[in-house]
């Protein structure tokens, strides 16, 4: 059997913005790569007014279901770690809320998101488990930066924000 990842064609903007323009093939990590590929595009969103932050995630949330499908089916792997969309996603969820922009939220929302993308409590590792395709890429890394966005919340509140 070949490796999936030949299957990726970088000149295909499905598999292009799939795997988070190129990071989630990285040999190491893909998932943290791709988190850390949807930084620089969380540092411009965060200009925008908060409506307009939200409306591009929720258009990237469901426009990710196509671009996961899509890559997923090419690849002939469900969910292959090289697929890092719902990272960006995920991240930008747990980002909605951060009261300020600064590396320090940016790190600690960093850090949360890739605590519950990779531990997976319940219910994301029931997502994970039995939500397949498109739909189930996103949702389990979607609850995480939900999970994650609480937990930011919470932080921020102990801190005094």
């Amino acid at each position: 059997m070949s490796n999936p990842k030949d299957l990726i064609n970088l000149k295909n903007p499905w598999h292009l913005l799939a795997t988070g323009f190129g990071s989630g093939l990285s040999p190491i990590v893909p998932g943290t790569m791709g988190t850390v590929a949807s930084i620089p595009f969380y540092l411009l969103m965060v200009q925008l007014p908060f409506a307009a932050y939200l409306l591009i995630t929720i258009i990237a949330a469901i426009i990710g279901i196509t671009i996961c499908q899509k890559t997923s089916d090419d690849m002939g792997v469900h969910d292959h770690g090289s697929i890092v969309w719902d990272e960006f996603v995920g991240f930008w969820v747990t980002m909605a809320i951060a009261p300020v922009l600064s590396w320090q939220w940016v790190l600690a929302g960093f850090i949360l998101f890739r605590f519950f993308d990779m531990v997976k409590p319940w219910p994301i590792s029931w997502l994970d488990k039995h939500v397949h395709g498109g739909f189930g890429i996103m949702i389990d890394d979607i609850l995480a930066g939900f999970m994650a966005m609480i937990t930011l919340w919470g932080v921020g509140y102990w801190q005094g924000w």
